[in-house]
């Protein structure tokens, strides 16, 4: 992936056909699991929303917890170690289940109201 600096990894979101959206992958916040995920990318999976509350993907990605947390504001993104998903919210959101924050969208968050079963994500660099 492309750095604009050492700590922020700058990418994207792709809903295939239909739209797509920014965001940062923040090396400060989770730094194995960040390396982890940087090191996979391209990452491509079907999306699912979870209530109106976040956007995820499951992916190839087997690494554990850093820094679990349960609270999650709009615009957040984190990482589920569970099932290896990466999450966006669209909400504020207090799981029952711990994630690791992994970054911030940064751009075209509503994009993510428009999901629907069949779609599929892909997360690239920023070229």
């Amino acid at each position: 992936m492309s750095t604009g600096s050492v700590s922020k990894i700058e990418a994207v979101l792709k809903i295939k056909g239909k739209s797509e959206l920014q965001f940062e992958l923040k090396r400060h916040l989770a730094p194995k699991t960040v390396g982890n995920l940087t090191r996979s990318v391209p990452l491509e999976g079907n999306a699912h929303m979870m209530g109106n509350s976040f956007a995820y993907m499951e992916t190839r990605v087997n690494t554990g917890g850093e820094k679990l947390r349960t609270q999650f504001k709009k615009g957040d993104v984190a990482f589920m170690a569970a099932n290896g998903s990466i999450c966006f919210f669209v909400n504020d959101f207090e799981s029952r289940k711990s994630m690791t924050l992994i970054g911030k969208i940064t751009s075209n968050i509503d994009a993510l109201n428009e999901i629907k079963p069949g779609d599929v994500f892909l997360i690239t660099q920023t070229d």
